[in-house]
Formats: C-alpha cells, structure tokens, sequence
C-alpha cells in the first residue's frame, strides 16, 4: 500500500522535532546578557497561549464555566511546567553548556516511569528497574563529571542544579498531568495551563527586572522569545501530537532517544561546546536506560 503523505510528513518528524527542542537550550545559553529567564519564560508561554488559543478558542468559549472547578489544578502544572520548566532552565543555561541541558534533561521520562509505578501503580518490571537506575547514573555521571571517587569534594556546578530541579518539575508536571483528569481536550487544557504559568511567571519577571536583571528590548530578545515559543514550544508540541496519532505512541518515544543527541551536536556545532568524555560516558548509560525503562 502506498504510504500517505501524513505518515512520510510523521515519519520526517521523528528526526526534526528533537532539533526543535534543542532551539529551547541555545535559547538559554543565547539569553543572558539580552533577556532575563523570568522575562524569556514569560514571553514564550505568552505568545504559545495565545497560538493555541487561536485553535482552541471555541472550546475554551464552550466550557469556561468548567475552569473554576480546575483552577487549582492549573496553576499547579502551570507553576511546574511553565515557571521551574521554563525560567529555571534559563537561569541554569546561564552558566552550564546546553549539552549538560540535553543529557540530564533525558533522565525525566525514566523518572515519570518509576513515579508511574511508585504513585499510579502502574508495572515496572526488572527490565525498566535496570534502565531507571542506569539513566539515573548517568545523570550522576554528568554532574559529578566522571569523579565518582571524589564526588563527597566535588563542586557541582550551580547551573546543572538548577536544571536538575527543572527535571524533576517536569517529571512531577508529567505524573499530575496523567493523575488529574480534565474536561477539556488536550490543546485546551494545555492552553490554560500556560495561561496559568504567565501567572505565575509575572511577579517573579517584575520583580527581577526591578532587583537585579534587566531585559534589553530590543530584536534579539523580541527573536529569543518567538524563537523559543514557536518552535519548542508550539511546533514541537503539534509535532509531537501528529506523530502520537498516525505512528503510534510507541514509535514515537524514538524521539525521547534523539533529543540528547541532538543537543550535544547542536552544541558543539552553534555555541562551539567541547564535548567531554564524561558527557558520552553519560550519554552511553542515559540513552539505554530511557529505551529500557520505556520498553512494554
């Protein structure tokens, strides 16, 4: 049977979506100096709201009467995803290199498996035990940089902690997510949920323009902002949903495989980022882990 052109334009997406999240990292490595994180996470959720909402506005007119039952809901995700997701990320990308981002950012699926068994009582088995804790010591790996016998005098670098609390927002976001049911479709819940991070995201942008970090206004924060809102942020999520819908949920988790790969190359070839030899010794036990902790 011949193959139809959503399923060529799917199977293209499989490899071009882990390069639309590795926009988000240059984002953060590109911000400082020119845009606050506050700022750059506000303007992004901003702007997607505003995106999705043009697609989903007769939904979110039909039901506006359902959201005060969900409110709280929402500005819980809203605070996980969008402000300790979207801000964090850019105040660690401010001095930790964006192949640091990629990698440990990788270990957030294996976590949501293991918080699905802990919490939703969903089956692990011993293959995905094996894969969680190998995912999990590659992220040690990457943060003690390959200096396991002196990690008790290791200095970790600020900015990879601030991405691992990123992380494990995220991993708490994607388990509340499935926890909490809604009744609004997937764009329109995911419309309000950035909605309620502006939210959240607004007194802490005030706040850091007036204390300590100014924005510049200018084009390059203007590009920042559309660049990270359009492309990590609406175009990978619409990617993400056509892929789910004509290649299968299975199939599609490739691309969780792809994204640290990406970032470091995308590191490496934009921002001029060494690749050490503990990133790849990382890479080597993350990357399994995820395939083992993700296998049915």
């Amino acid at each position: 049977m011949p193959v139809s052109a959503e399923v060529r334009l799917a199977q293209a997406l499989l490899f071009i979506t882990p390069l639309l999240w590795s926009v988000n990292y240059l984002a953060a490595r590109w911000a400082p100096g020119v845009i606050a994180p506050h700022a750059l996470a506000l303007g992004r959720w901003g702007v997607a709201a505003l995106v999705m909402a043009a697609f989903c506005h007769r939904e979110l007119i039909a039901k506006r009467h359902l959201i005060a039952a969900e409110w709280r809901q929402l500005l819980v995700l809203g605070a996980l995803g969008m402000w300790i997701c979207g801000a964090w990320v850019y105040i660690g990308g401010r001095s930790t290199p964006a192949v640091n981002i990629g990698l440990i950012y990788a270990a957030s699926p294996v976590l949501v498996t293991l918080g699905s068994a802990l919490w939703l009582r969903e089956s692990l088995r011993w293959p995905q035990a094996l894969g969680i804790a190998l995912a999990l010591g590659g992220v040690m790996h990457i943060l003690f940089k390959g200096q396991w016998s002196a990690a008790a005098l290791l200095r970790v670098h600020a900015g990879d902690i601030w991405i691992a609390a990123a992380m494990l927002s995220w991993t708490a976001y994607s388990l509340l997510l499935r926890a909490w049911p809604s009744a609004f479709g997937t764009l329109a819940r995911l419309t309000l949920i950035a909605s309620a991070g502006v939210l959240v995201l607004l007194p802490f942008s005030v706040w850091e323009a007036l204390a300590w970090l100014p924005t510049e206004v200018s084009w390059r924060s203007a590009s920042l902002v559309l660049a990270a809102a359009l492309l990590p942020g609406v175009g990978a999520y619409a990617a993400f949903s056509l892929m789910q819908r004509t290649l299968g949920a299975a199939r599609v988790s490739m691309v969780l495989y792809l994204g640290p790969l990406y970032s470091a190359v995308v590191s490496w070839l934009v921002l001029g980022e060494r690749i050490e030899w503990f990133h790849g010794v990382g890479a080597l036990m993350i990357l399994p882990g995820i395939w083992l902790s993700l296998r049915r």
